[in-house]
């Protein structure tokens, strides 16, 4: 979903004062009917990792740290049932699972033989915490948060995964030759694009050597990111290109066409193939 500055923007303001939490796309859903949630999701999920990396020194000052663990362990001692970890992560405006990352942590240091290792490996799988209570907490706060933590780590993985798979699906419904990622490494290449065809085609009048699939929302700061250090080089190594953002982007960043790098929300339908040894500056003999 290509949306224009305005419409993007209108949506930012709405994100402003909401919580990572899953009651928050309900919030965003009821107000943008007719934007898809996964626009929605990754435009909030965007906007608040900015928020995150703003605050996040003040939430891991020592000072911090020792305050959220202490009322943690009052709390959870005077209401056992309640999940006090999630309401402290709500009420001091930090993610739910990075607030269960800085209590495991907190709680680790008493504890010995303790690593990074072992945090993360507690976060993934919260019933190797040796405290029970605390594991039941840092599940509560894995599975109310849609922006951090190992479950979302995992969704978006599959997200992108799955999104690279229907990219394959359409070049091979096309009978267009083309080239993954993987098969690209394994022929030295350590910085590439998701996808190398082997012969260029022409979308919407410009011609595509390379794809690069983007499971999220292009905003502005992601995709001056991916430019500086993705798609500028991709373009160097191997001549314009095509970037898909699944999840839509705001329409003014499509402004690099002439320069070789276009921009679309879904797989192109108007594909024009190219002969073998056609020159990118030569068009003539574009066939259909």
């Amino acid at each position: 979903m290509k949306l224009s500055r305005a419409e993007y923007k209108e949506i930012v303001k709405c994100t402003e004062h909401l919580r990572p939490t899953r009651q928050c796309m309900t919030i965003l859903r009821q107000r943008f009917p007719n934007h898809s949630q996964s626009t929605l999701l990754s435009i909030f999920s965007l906007e608040y990792q900015k928020r995150t990396k703003r605050t996040m020194s003040r939430h891991q000052a020592p000072d911090s740290i020792e305050s959220y663990y202490q009322r943690y362990l009052s709390e959870a001692k005077a209401r056992p049932s309640v999940p006090v970890l999630l309401e402290l992560a709500n009420e001091v405006d930090l993610s739910p699972a990075l607030m269960a990352r800085v209590i495991v942590d907190r709680f680790l240091q008493d504890q010995e033989g303790a690593s990074k290792q072992v945090l993360n490996n507690m976060l993934r799988e919260p019933s190797l915490i040796p405290d029970q209570a605390l594991a039941n907490h840092v599940y509560q706060c894995t599975i109310n948060d849609c922006c951090y933590g190992p479950l979302v780590d995992c969704i978006k993985h599959a997200i992108g995964q799955e999104a690279e798979v229907l990219l394959r699906d359409k070049l091979k419904e096309r009978n267009l030759s083309f080239l993954d990622e993987n098969q690209l490494r394994t022929k030295g290449y350590d910085k590439t694009p998701d996808i190398i065809l082997e012969v260029p085609i022409a979308v919407e009048g410009h011609i595509v050597h390379w794809i690069e699939s983007k499971a999220s929302f292009g905003d502005d700061h992601s995709h001056r990111t991916y430019l500086n250090e993705q798609f500028w080089s991709y373009w160097n190594r191997f001549g314009p290109g095509l970037v898909i953002y699944w999840h839509g982007f705001i329409g003014e960043l499509d402004s690099q066409r002439d320069r070789g790098i276009l921009l679309k929300d879904c797989f192109p339908s108007d594909i024009v193939t190219l002969c073998h040894g056609t020159s990118p500056a030569t068009t003539d003999s574009l066939t259909g």
